[in-house]
Formats: C-alpha cells, structure tokens, sequence
C-alpha cells in the first residue's frame, strides 16, 4: 500500500469537514473563520504546553501501599 502523503489527507479531511458544516447550514465564510480561530488556539495550547501528555505522567498516582496491617487478611 502507497503511504499518503499527510498534507493530502490533512486537505481531504478539512474539505470534508467544511463541506459538512456548510451543509447543515453553515456559511462557508463562518467556517473558514472558525477553522482559523481553532487554530491559532491550538497554537496556543502548543506554545503554553508542546506536550500534554508529560503531565499526565507527573501527577501520576502511585497504587497505595499494602503494607498496613489488615492487608494480609
């Protein structure tokens, strides 16, 4: 199988969401400017945190001890 380059199925992806949104209902100008406005939201989150998932690892939660005396019981 022939890898797709990821900017075709990025725009394939794009398009389709766009031509759903506008055949709900949506203008296509109000798509567009939503697009971009997520967007530089996503920017955003990157630029405050590239990658979210270290924190996941930071606040992990450790399984408690079973060291206490009813434990063997």
């Amino acid at each position: 199988m022939e890898m797709i380059d990821w900017r075709q199925e990025f725009q394939s992806g794009l398009a389709n969401l766009v031509d759903r949104a506008v055949v709900s209902g949506a203008r296509q100008a109000d798509v567009f400017q939503a697009a971009i406005e997520q967007i530089e939201r996503l920017q955003d989150a990157n630029d405050r945190d590239p990658d979210p998932a270290d924190d996941a690892l930071e606040g992990e939660i450790e399984e408690p001890a079973n060291d206490w005396p009813a434990a063997g019981s």
